[in-house]
C-alpha cells in the first residue's frame, strides 16, 4: 500500500513516521488477525503469541520510553494503533490490544517509579505480561466513587478485599492495575489507591469468565481479592489520589475508544457501499436507490465528523490543553454513531446482515458495548454539560 492510499484511506493528521507504522499494522493485521480471529471468537481469547509478536513489532508500548522497549511517541501514535485494529472487524481483538496499551499500562506510566516501570514495563511491552485495569465493581462502573473494594494497612503491606467485574483482559492477564478504597472516612472519590497486582498472588483469584454478547475473543473477567497482601512497593502514585490517576487515564482511553469506534464503523460502511452496488432487487443494484444511497452518504458523513472529533481531542491532548469536553464528546458521539451505522449496515444487508457468517452482524453485536463501557454515553453528556 502506498502512502497516498494511507492517507487517502485515514484522512488524518499523520506524519511519515506514523504511516509507516499504519501500514505496518495493516499488513500485520490482514494476515494475522482478521484472516484467523473466527476461531479466536470460539476459543474465547486472542493467541499470546500474536500480542507477542505485536511486541516485536514495537506497537504495544509506542507511548513509552524507549529503554523500556517504547518509541517516546505521543497520543496519535494510540489513535494510529486503535483505528488500525478496530479495522481488523473483530472488536475483542481490538478491545484486547487497547485495554493493554491505552487503558491499563497507563497507570504504571503515569503513577510509576522508576523502580515500578523497570520491573514491569518491558515486559508489558513486548507482549510477555498482558496488563489489565481492574476499577469497575458490581456496583460502581462510571460511578468510581462507589468502589468499596478496601485495602488496610497491615505493617508495611496493605490487605486487600474486593470484587471487580466486567475486567477485560481479566481471565488471561498477568499484571493488574486495581484500584481500592484506603482512606474508610473520606467521602465520595477521595481515598482512593491504586496497587500493581501480579496474577498468582495469594488470595487474588478469577471468580469467573464471563459470557459476554459481542467482543467474544476477549475475555472478561470477575475477580475476586480476599485478604490479598500487597506490599508498599507495588502502590501506584500517592496513597488516597488513586483518583486522579485513574481519571486521568479516563482521557486517553476514551480517546483511543472514540478513533477505534470510527474505524469500525468506516469498515463496515465500506462493506455495505460494496455490497450494494453488487446486490440485485426491483429490475436494479441497491445502490441505484437514492433513499439507499443517501442513508450511506449520511453514514460517510457523520462518520468524518467523528473522526474528526476525535482529531481535534487528540491534538488537544498534545498541545497539554484541558480537554475533558472534547473528550467526553468523542466518547458520547463516537460510542453511538458505531451503533447507529451497524444498524444501517445491517439492514442493508438484508437478511445476510442477520447471518453469523457475516462480518456486520459480529460488529454489530461489538458495537452495542461501546456507548456504555468506558463512561457511559449519559456520563459522558454530563461532563460536557458540566462545561457548557
Amino acid at each position: 500500500m502506498t502512502k497516498q492510499e494511507t492517507i487517502t484511506t485515514t484522512g488524518g493528521p499523520f506524519n511519515e513516521d506514523l504511516d509507516m507504522i499504519r501500514d505496518q499494522l495493516r499488513r500485520f493485521i490482514q494476515t494475522e488477525v482478521t484472516a484467523k480471529a473466527d476461531a479466536w471468537e470460539e476459543e474465547g481469547m486472542v493467541p499470546r503469541d500474536v500480542l507477542r509478536r505485536m511486541g516485536d513489532l514495537g506497537v504495544l508500548g509506542m507511548r513509552y520510553d524507549e529503554k523500556y522497549g517504547g518509541a517516546g511517541l505521543d497520543v496519535m501514535s494510540s489513535v494510529v494503533l486503535a483505528e488500525e485494529v478496530g479495522r481488523s472487524t473483530f472488536g475483542g481483538f481490538a478491545a484486547t490490544v487497547l485495554v493493554h496499551t491505552d487503558m491499563a499500562s497507563p497507570h504504571l506510566e503515569n503513577a510509576g517509579t522508576p523502580e515500578q516501570k523497570a520491573r514491569w514495563m518491558p515486559s508489558i511491552t513486548a507482549g510477555d505480561k498482558i496488563a489489565a485495569v481492574a476499577v469497575t465493581e458490581p456496583g460502581a462502573g462510571s460511578d468510581v466513587a462507589g468502589m468499596r473494594s478496601r485495602a488496610v494497612q497491615d505493617g508495611s503491606d496493605w490487605v486487600l478485599n474486593g470484587t471487580k467485574m466486567f475486567i477485560t483482559n481479566g481471565v488471561h492477564g498477568d499484571i493488574y492495575f486495581v484500584g481500592a478504597k484506603t482512606d474508610p472516612d473520606a467521602k465520595g472519590s477521595r481515598g482512593i489507591t491504586m496497587f500493581a497486582i501480579e496474577k498468582g498472588t495469594p488470595g487474588f483469584s478469577v471468580g469467573r469468565a464471563l459470557n459476554k454478547t459481542g467482543w467474544l475473543c476477549s475475555d472478561t473477567a470477575e475477580l475476586i481479592f480476599e485478604d490479598v497482601r500487597v506490599p508498599a512497593e507495588n502502590i501506584l502514585g500517592e496513597v488516597n489520589k488513586g483518583f486522579y490517576s485513574v481519571m486521568k487515564n479516563f482521557q486517553n482511553e476514551r480517546i483511543v475508544l472514540g478513533a477505534m469506534a470510527c474505524a469500525e464503523a468506516q469498515t463496515a460502511l465500506d462493506m455495505t457501499v460494496d455490497y450494494v452496488k453488487q446486490r440485485k432487487a426491483f429490475g436494479g443494484v441497491l445502490w441505484d436507490k437514492q433513499a439507499i444511497r443517501q442513508r450511506l452518504a449520511d453514514c460517510q458523513t457523520r462518520i468524518e465528523a467523528g473522526r474528526q472529533l476525535v482529531y481535534h481531542a487528540a491534538r488537544q491532548d498534545v498541545a497539554g490543553r484541558d480537554c475533558v469536553k472534547e473528550v467526553s464528546m468523542v466518547k458520547a458521539y463516537c460510542g453511538e454513531l458505531v451503533n447507529s451505522v451497524l444498524y444501517d449496515c445491517v439492514q442493508f444487508h438484508g437478511g445476510m446482515g442477520y447471518m453469523r457468517e457475516t462480518p456486520v452482524e459480529r460488529m454489530s453485536r461489538d458495537a452495542r458495548v461501546q456507548a456504555i463501557g468506558g463512561g457511559a454515553s449519559e456520563v459522558m453528556l454530563e461532563e460536557v454539560a458540566k462545561r457548557m
